[in-house]
């Protein structure tokens, strides 16, 4: 895939791609780049002042005469020196552009130097005319530091990517027959077991068989609070280790890691072009031949009022040099390489920009419930003794103690919920499952059994008031002696965080809807909880599909989520195809965006990001072209009759300084995601 080329982007000087994935070749050689430019600004610098001095023209302006035999050769030494080292990037970056036949920036400004340089050079040796080497020199001094601020810059966008990149440790430590090896990171192999100590950074994917420790994952996931991890759950290479040791068995390492797909995917997103990066290139490319034409065109009419080869020359300078579509050649891209790395260290994964930047266009999002909307697993939202003789504590853990023989998502739930709250479990005896109905005991000498609704009315024992609330909930119920002494309520829980992003996108009138295959009636709970503009329940993977269509046949912007497996037709159906959840594994391939958390306010951060960046692509564009149209006019000598003339010099300061300002409002999407 071609990497998006700006105007200038072709020239060795000017790669603002991404650094690979291994090593930092591609980074260095930008560092060497910068370093080139700073050396080059400042020898040429330091050749100016004496070339300003010798200038005849500052002479008369300042009336001092400072001439003395042969002045004028030393003068058109010092300017060649300049011309030929200090100009020497963008005559380079002139000629490749005639190769590639795509003459734009780089030939504006070699041309302008160029032309300013032979015919100061034919005035020395004879020629009638004023010589301009001093123009020429702060010419050149201005557009390399521009070129030097400006790839400062463009390296800005990739160091949230180098970040990602330098994730990994050089290092890791191999246990071989009880021995431990740090052998180089590149020579670990899949099943290899490893040690991870405390504080380190895990070298590779993998799953631990010994130990536990709360790992910290915010850099690839975006999720600041540390996570527990122990036996047989996974670890992402790149995640930093807390306090505990861990021994981890390697499941992926080198291209075929998380991160590694993660940085690869970035750099995919970077290079593939967006409407908008089209058109800012057509742009840029109208721009170079507009501003050749106009250059010839000012040249030509200045002679023809009469006025001198030099007054002409000059304007016909500044038109070129004012006009380098540099602006416009950044505007875009630098946005792009920015947004797509910054999103990346926040779990949003960009896989295709043009819906990315659509996405400030959504009006409806279909949510798939499980996991995104409600955390996918049954936890306890009420628990009630109807008995003097338990507090509603002792009622828990008596069911509890029951439960942790079954594999039902029930017990998970009332499990999850003692070990919350630290309870002790009583001892049980004589363990037997009910079919059907629920699970029943012996705890301390007294027959206990957990059980449904159903048993209860088998026999004959009246529901208590108060038991059923929501209609989300499944209600389990706690017999002791044949005595009903309580119940439990269980509900697949609502996310806290998806009522705040329900609001952000009600905020930015987006319809949510939510297409779910469990049943009408918890459908219809969670749908009224969170005040949702509609639900579909008991819906097949299939089915989606065909809900995305009816909302786009009905004029909507459709964004969908689903976990990137079985909902694969329905992603790609819609406009943007939202891939939740997916973790650590990337290969979501129908999906357009991918989110490493399934959390629903990364959704409305998506949004609200996908604007901003719009935002500062519609700004960048305007400012760069607004700026050519006021200062082409004024570098054609438009207001010469009224004594106002922009001189070379002052005409590159502007372009430069134009430049600069599209990159420095490109770096402050950076705080966008953060705020």
């Amino acid at each position: 895939m071609e990497h998006p080329k700006t105007p200038h982007q072709h020239h060795q000087h000017h790669q603002t791609s991404t650094p690979a994935p291994h090593g930092q070749a591609g980074h260095d050689h930008h560092r060497m780049m910068i370093a080139d430019f700073k050396q080059r600004f400042w020898i040429a610098l330091v050749l100016t002042l004496p070339i300003v001095l010798l200038s005849p023209m500052i002479q008369q302006w300042f009336s001092f005469a400072w001439q003395f035999p042969g002045s004028k050769y030393v003068l058109f030494s010092l300017a060649s020196i300049v011309y030929f080292y200090g100009g020497w990037p963008f005559i380079k970056g002139f000629f490749e552009e005639l190769k590639d036949r795509s003459p734009g920036m780089m030939t504006l400004i070699a041309m302008a130097i160029s032309i300013a340089y032979f015919y100061s050079a034919a005035t020395t040796f004879g020629l009638p005319g004023e010589s301009f080497y001093w123009e020429l020199a702060t010419l050149i001094v201005i557009m390399l530091v521009g070129h030097w601020i400006e790839m400062r810059s463009v390296l800005g966008a990739s160091k949230a990517l180098e970040l990602l990149v330098s994730m990994m440790p050089a290092e890791a430590h191999k246990m071989e027959e009880g021995q431990v090896v740090d052998i180089p990171l590149e020579d670990l192999k899949k099943d290899d077991l490893i040690l991870i100590k405390p504080g380190e950074k895990v070298p590779a994917d993998g799953i631990i068989t010994e130990g536990e420790s709360y790992l910290n994952e915010a850099m690839l996931t975006g999720e600041s609070a540390p996570v527990k991890k122990g036996a047989s759950e996974k670890v992402i290479g790149g995640s930093i280790n807390g306090n505990g040791s861990l021994t981890v068995k390697v499941m992926h390492t080198g291209e075929d890691s998380y991160l590694n797909k993660v940085i690869t995917m970035v750099q995919e997103a970077q290079k593939t072009k967006s409407k908008m990066q089209n058109l800012s290139d057509r742009a840029a490319k109208w721009l170079t031949f507009v501003a050749l034409g106009a250059g010839f065109a000012t040249l030509a009419i200045w002679i023809l009022l009469g006025h001198s080869f030099v007054f002409a020359l000059e304007r016909m300078v500044t038109v070129m040099v004012i006009s380098c579509p540099h602006a416009l050649g950044l505007a875009i891209p630098l946005v792009v390489a920015i947004s797509t790395a910054v999103s990346a260290q926040h779990g949003l994964l960009i896989r295709n920009r043009t819906a990315f930047e659509e996405s400030r266009k959504i009006t409806a999002l279909v949510f798939d419930k499980t996991g995104t909307l409600t955390k996918g697993e049954f936890g306890v939202t009420r628990y009630e003794s109807l008995t003097k003789a338990l507090n509603k504590d002792e009622l828990l853990a008596l069911a509890g103690a029951l439960e942790q023989r079954s594999e039902h998502p029930i017990a998970s739930g009332i499990g999850h919920k003692i070990k919350q709250l630290d309870l002790t479990i009583p001892a049980v005896e004589n363990f037997a499952a009910i079919t059907g109905k629920g699970v029943q005991a012996t705890v301390a000498g007294k027959a206990v059994k957990v059980v449904s609704p159903g048993y209860l009315s088998d026999a004959g024992i009246d529901l208590p008031d108060g038991a059923f609330g929501s209609a989300a909930e499944t209600v389990v119920f706690v017999i002791q002696e044949d005595q009903l002494v309580g119940y439990i309520a269980l509900a697949d829980e609502i996310r806290p965080e998806a009522a705040q992003a329900i609001q952000t996108f009600k905020n930015n009138h987006i319809k949510v809807f939510m297409a779910t295959g469990d049943n009408d009636t918890v459908g219809k709970a969670v749908s009224e909880e969170l005040g949702l503009d509609g639900y579909y329940a008991e819906v097949l993977p299939d089915q989606k599909v065909q809900i995305v269509k009816d909302l786009q046949a009905q004029g909507e912007f459709v964004a969908m989520t689903g976990d990137g497996v079985n909902d694969a037709p329905a992603l790609a159906q819609a406009n943007v195809g939202i891939a939740v959840g997916s973790g650590t594994d990337v290969a979501a391939e129908t999906a357009d965006i991918i989110l490493v958390n399934s959390n629903p306010q990364d959704i409305a951060k998506l949004i609200l990001f996908g604007k901003a960046t719009y935002r500062k692509m519609i700004q960048n564009l305007a400012w760069a072209t607004g700026y050519n149209v006021i200062a082409i006019p004024l570098a054609m000598g438009i207001l010469a009759p009224v004594g106002f003339v922009l001189s070379p010099a002052v005409g590159a300061v502007l372009m430069s300084l134009s430049t600069i300002i599209v990159a420095a409002n490109a770096q402050l999407l950076n705080r966008e995601l953060k705020e």
